[in-house]
This record gives C-alpha cells, structure tokens and sequence, in this order.
C-alpha cells in the first residue's frame, strides 16, 4: 500500500507571496497618503488666509468708515505696531503675550472637560434611553440659561478664581454643540455592522464598541472643531466672571484705563489664534480620517 505524500514546501512563486505586501502597492499608498497630506494642508491655509484677509478688510472698513475717534478705534496697522514696530514693542509683547498663554490655557481646560463629558453622555444616552431622558433635559436647561446668570451660583460652588470654576464655564459653554455632533456620529452607524455583530452574539456594548464609536470619529472631530471657538469663549467668560486673569480679565481692565492699543490687540490676537486652532484641529482630522480610511472628501 502506498502513501501519497503532499509537499509542504512552496511549488510556485506565487505561494511564496501569500500574505507578503507588495512594495509597489505600500510606496503608492504612502505617496498617496503624502499628496493628500499636503492637498489638506494647502486647502486649510488657503482658507486660513481667505478668512483672515476678510476679517482685516472688514476691520480696517469699520475703522475707516463708522467715523469713530482714532483715539478709540484702532486698526490693523495699528495693532503691527503696537506689537512690532513700536520703540516699546518689546515691552508691549512682553505685557500681552503671558494674558494670551493664560487665555490659551483655561479654553485647553474647557476644552478637555467639556469633550470628555460630552463623549461619556453620548454613549450613556446611546446604552440607555432612560438616562437620555433623564440627563437631556438637564444639557438643555444649561444651553437656554445665559451663562452670565447662573455663574454666580457656579462660582458660589466651585469658588472663585479656581481652575475649577474655569472647567465648569468652559463645559457649559463646548458641552452641548459636541453632544449634538456626537450622539448624531453614534445614530449613523451601519445596521448591517449592527446585525453582523449581533448574529455572533455581541451585545449592545460590543456592538457600541465595535461599530457605533469607529463609525462616530468624522462627527467626534467635527464636535472638536465646532467647540474650539466654544472653549475660547468660555475661557474669556470665565476670565472675566471669575478669575480676573487672562485676556477676558484684563479687556475690563484695559477699557476703563482708556489702554485702547492693548485692547484691540487682545481682541486680534485671540481672533488669530482661534483661527488656526479651528485649522489645526482640520487638518489632524483630515490626516487621521485619511489614514483610518474614512477621508470625509471636504
């Protein structure tokens, strides 16, 4: 009797290339990614500048043209100069530079907090329609409330000029624009993912891990985006009604000590730079969405 034996070892150079990538198709992928990179790159500059050339011209039109006193009005030249090419440039920076480090900081607050929080009670709402129903109500009261009438109480609570009372503003403010983003990211996700996940006996939790947060991540960067501006704010709120410190301190400070170079310059310089977070935080997104394969084609 006779035994036939097969033969492990690679009959053809195609066995020999089974799960091997091709170095052609990698470099393609990686040059595609490149090329992309750099588009995402030069639409956001593109549109930085367009945005910003807009905002000078509607700036220097309103100082020109409303008839306000040159004393009080200040325009973009006039901000240059403060800052650059003053004969007290240096001190002037050396003045606005740490009030913008401050502002900087306590919107990153706002920020991380007020994300975090929306994040959770996306996915507790998305588990439970019980806690939805009994939260929601609660995220809306806070959203219709103006903020300058319940910060006392919040700042009663937390204390006044405390990091936390600068968190508590600032959620307030990003919470509800990044829960909508959010929950609506949660709702799109595929029913035959869904099923799939089912059939092989995943729960709701598996099913919200597995598919509903992946599937969420162009609308959890879209709440990212939205709640830049939103955080700033909030810092400049909590600045102003709690702290004292910062841009949003010092505004009340600057306009009833008539210093009207240094409060334009407050007023360009956070304009400025909530513009280029709003673009950085784009182009993390595009990158990220591009290399997860969920590029958005914006």
């Amino acid at each position: 009797m006779s035994v036939n034996v097969i033969d492990a070892s690679p009959a053809t150079p195609a066995a020999s290339h089974v799960g091997t990538a091709d170095p052609i198709a990698v470099a393609r992928l990686r040059a595609e990614r490149r090329r992309g990179l750099r588009r995402t790159l030069r639409r956001s500059l593109g549109n930085a500048g367009i945005t910003l050339l807009v905002l000078l011209l509607l700036w220097q039109a309103i100082v020109s043209l409303t008839g306000i006193s040159p004393y009080i009005a200040k325009g973009p030249l006039d901000v240059w100069t403060f800052l650059v090419t003053a004969p007290k440039a240096e001190a002037n920076r050396a003045q606005m530079f740490p009030l913008v480090g401050q502002t900087l900081l306590d919107a990153w607050i706002g920020f991380v907090v007020g994300m975090i929080v929306a994040i959770i009670l996306a996915i507790a709402f998305s588990l439970s329609k019980a806690i939805e129903a009994g939260v929601m109500p609660l995220v809306l009261l806070l959203r219709t409330i103006p903020l300058v009438s319940i910060a006392p109480v919040i700042i009663l609570v937390t204390g006044r000029g405390t990091p936390a009372s600068v968190a508590v503003i600032g959620t307030v403010v990003v919470l509800f624009p990044a829960l909508a983003n959010v929950l609506f990211g949660l709702s799109r996700a595929s029913q035959q993912s869904l099923d799939v996940v089912h059939v092989f006996g995943g729960g709701r939790f598996t099913a919200l891990r597995k598919v509903n947060l992946p599937g969420a991540l162009p609308s959890v960067f879209a709440a990212a985006r939205v709640s830049v501006p939103g955080a700033v704010t909030g810092a400049l709120l909590a600045e102003w009604l709690s702290t004292g410190t910062g841009i949003g301190g010092s505004i009340l400070k600057f306009n009833a000590q008539a210093q009207f170079a240094q409060l334009w310059t407050s007023i360009a310089l956070i304009t400025l730079i909530t513009l280029v977070l709003y673009n950085l935080v784009q182009i993390v997104e595009s990158v990220g969405l591009a290399r997860m394969g969920m590029a958005t084609g914006r």
